[in-house]
């Protein structure tokens, strides 16, 4: 008897974008696979992610996630 294994998807980590300003667009790579470009606020931990595309933006080591805030 032959076992079939079971296929697992693996998923590709998501993108992690470092940057040096507590507030970043996206809109997914523009083009067609893109998605509405979105305003995100960074939050106390220096991290958001894309709700769209699930993209990563992470603060720079040494910048403080208000040092930019208007």
């Amino acid at each position: 008897m032959r076992r079939r294994r079971r296929r697992e998807s693996v998923k590709e980590p998501f993108e992690t974008i470092t940057v040096d300003t507590d507030r970043v667009a996206c809109d997914g790579g523009g083009g067609p696979l893109g998605h509405p470009k979105v305003y995100l606020n960074l939050g106390r931990d220096g991290r958001v992610e894309c709700p769209y595309c699930s993209r990563i933006y992470v603060l720079s080591e040494g910048v403080k996630p208000d040092a930019h805030a208007h």
